[in-house]
């Protein structure tokens, strides 16, 4: 299993380099059912693995002049607030066990299981989206005028990744496409960065919290940006309509799966 894993983690950066997102929600379901890592854990350890991998994709495409700078920023700034907030707040705040009338939850099982309903919403919306590329003519003004949108959704993306370690990248690209009108590979640029620098400062904000295992974590992450120079050339082939649909398949029916395992085969 843990070979699959392994092969998996090459995934992470394929999906990452060709789309911009889904790395973290492979990287948690494969560290928790291939690596048998501790959920908590493994929601930690996403944000270092997909963080290290998305900051090379980010530099990658701040050299070929694809990333926008001023979206960093009113993205980032919120999210890295939330996340900081997440991370030393709501999270420890959550109990162990959580009871509802006679059924207990674990921790580690509610996480997983709001992690799998994040996975449909965000196939549902890779299968029948529609992303708007930029209009041509348009002012850098125009494009710019609808900031508190993003910062609101900067704010929530920072709760996701600092509860549930993913980037949130297939919450960011939408956004970046649709408010901004970015050009589609600058949106996935410009998200790749926004990833990164959530999920290092996500890590980092819990970094003695947990004891690593360092091999698993710099081995998946070396994999995974070697996934990532694969997934860039594959995207250029590849068309951004098929290969979004095609992704949200993959994740639905990841997310059935880990609901499925979560709740009726323990």
């Amino acid at each position: 299993m843990e070979i699959i894993g392994y092969i998996a983690s090459i995934l992470i950066g394929v999906s990452l380099g060709m789309v911009g997102s889904g790395g973290s929600i492979l990287t948690v379901p494969v560290l928790v059912y291939l690596m048998h890592t501790d959920p908590l854990l493994a929601t930690t350890s996403s944000l270092f693995i997909v963080g290290a991998t998305s900051l090379v994709g980010g530099l990658r495409a701040y050299s070929r002049k694809i990333v926008d700078f001023k979206a960093v920023t009113e993205f980032g700034i919120p999210s890295i607030f939330s996340i900081f907030i997440t991370r030393h707040y709501l999270l420890p705040a959550i109990p162990g066990v959580l009871s509802i009338g006679n059924i207990s939850v674990s921790k580690g099982v509610l996480l997983m299981i709001i992690f799998a309903i994040l996975m449909l919403a965000a196939s549902f919306s890779m299968i029948r989206g529609r992303y708007i590329e930029s209009r041509t003519g348009e002012t850098e003004q125009e494009r710019h005028n609808s900031a508190l949108p993003l910062i609101l959704l900067g704010l929530f993306v920072g709760v996701v990744t600092g509860l549930l370690g993913a980037g949130g990248g297939f919450l960011i690209i939408p956004s970046l496409v649709l408010f901004l009108k970015l050009p589609m590979k600058t949106a996935v640029g410009t998200s790749l960065l926004i990833i990164a620098i959530n999920s290092l400062l996500g890590f980092l904000f819990s970094l003695k919290e947990f004891e690593y295992n360092w091999t698993i974590l710099l081995s998946f992450t070396a994999l995974s940006i070697a996934g990532l120079f694969i997934g860039s050339k594959l995207s250029e082939r590849i068309t951004g309509a098929s290969l979004k649909k095609g992704f949200g398949w993959f994740v639905l029916v990841m997310g059935i799966y880990i609901i499925v395992k979560e709740l009726f085969i323990r």
